[in-house]
């Protein structure tokens, strides 16, 4: 069932860039091969609408793509974490992935919360060939007695148990330097989010497509290659008036200029 990790870094799609566009299951086959068209041969799985899991696995497979990872709700791996494995196994996945926590958690009594309800799940997921990332936004990079929530939560916790996706841009937003925070994290983070952050004259920042913004994409990859990070994930959260698809094409484009594919 395990991926076979890659010597060279992937690049792929994370679907919650599109999800307006996978909400059934006839707009998931059609949205997918729009992926694999663009020229991306993995995918992030997040944001779907109701759709039988077997039923990707089929189109997934149909349109020869990679689920290189996915995002579930935190919920879905306190109370149904075989449905979780299960799924994971029907898609190949071997990177299962949250995109954050309830507000409930940010707070040191949180981090210890959160601590304890992984270890049990973690073995689980590593006992089934699985491993466990966490996702970050930038509320993540505010302090607690004087260190941020995300130091302090993989401080306090195994490496075995809590792997890293950093996304580029939200720790930017959040004030950090997100070419440090990647070396930081070294090699327990087999996964990356790539975004770009633009600036309008009124100061407004914006998500951008990779190569569109005013990231400082030489030292990020720099760092994701120093770490061996395994999948470069493309994700833009807003496309504002923009077609997402062509979002993750521009993004796509930019990054084979800059020597990944």
């Amino acid at each position: 069932m395990n991926q076979k990790k890659h010597t060279q870094p992937q690049v792929g799609a994370q679907l919650f860039t599109i999800r307006a566009s996978t909400r059934t299951l006839p707009d998931i086959e059609s949205s997918l091969h729009k992926i694999r068209d663009i020229g991306y041969r993995a995918i992030q799985i997040s944001g779907f609408g109701p759709a039988d899991p077997k039923d990707v696995a089929k189109i997934v497979e149909d349109c020869e793509l990679t689920v290189a990872a996915t995002h579930m709700g935190w919920g879905d791996f306190l109370g149904d974490l075989d449905t979780v494995i299960e799924t994971h196994h029907l898609w190949k996945c071997s990177h299962a992935a949250i995109g954050g926590l309830p507000a409930e958690y940010r707070s040191l009594e949180g981090i210890a919360r959160f601590a304890k309800e992984l270890r049990p799940i973690a073995a689980k997921l590593r006992d089934a060939g699985l491993d466990f990332s966490y996702h970050n936004h930038s509320h993540e990079l505010v302090k607690y007695e004087g260190r941020t929530w995300l130091e302090r939560v993989y401080e306090a916790t195994d490496p075995a148990d809590l792997k890293a996706e950093i996304d580029i841009y939200w720790i930017t937003a959040g004030g950090g330097d997100p070419a440090d925070w990647v070396r930081r994290i070294g090699k327990r983070q087999p996964l990356v989010h790539l975004k770009d952050m633009a600036v309008l004259p009124d100061r407004t920042q914006r998500f951008a497509e990779v190569g569109e913004g005013n990231l400082n994409w030489p030292a990020v990859l720099a760092a994701c290659r120093e770490a061996e990070v395994e999948w470069y994930l493309v994700e833009q959260d807003n496309c504002y008036d923009g077609d997402p698809f062509e979002a993750l094409a521009t993004s796509y484009r930019n990054l084979k200029a800059m020597g990944l594919n």
